[in-house]
């Protein structure tokens, strides 16, 4: 099984920066495609960036693209969301997820997932 946790989470201005960690462990990264979900208060969890094994291939959904960046560490097992421009819409909880398969926008591909981190945009 692979163990995924996030952290980096916190309270933001609008404006601001963030940037989400998650660490995996229990298995090899291997090819593993990695994305990040997010999930509001009343909402269902929604794709927010998604990266390939190599790195070549990354999807961003139209709401982030520009201001967040997706990117990982094979070395150190760690897949990262840097988070600028952040809006009060951008409040949720944030998922890091690992699909065997590889590299998808889909949440159903997904295997594996982390606890979540919560982050708090204030306006």
């Amino acid at each position: 099984q692979v163990q995924l946790v996030e952290s980096g989470g916190g309270l933001v201005q609008a404006g601001g920066s963030l940037r989400l960690s998650c660490a995996a462990s229990g298995r090899t990264f291997s090819s593993y495609g990695m994305g990040w979900f997010r999930q509001a208060p009343g909402k269902e969890r929604e794709i927010v960036a998604a990266i390939s094994y190599i790195g070549h291939s990354t999807y961003y959904t139209d709401s982030v693209k520009g201001r967040f960046t997706i990117s990982r560490d094979n070395a150190k097992t760690t897949v990262y969301l840097q988070m600028n421009s952040l809006k009060p819409e951008d409040t949720a909880v944030y998922y890091c997820a690992a699909a065997r398969r590889g590299y998808s926008r889909i949440k159903n591909d997904y295997d594996y997932w982390g606890q979540g981190t919560q982050v708090t945009v204030s306006s």
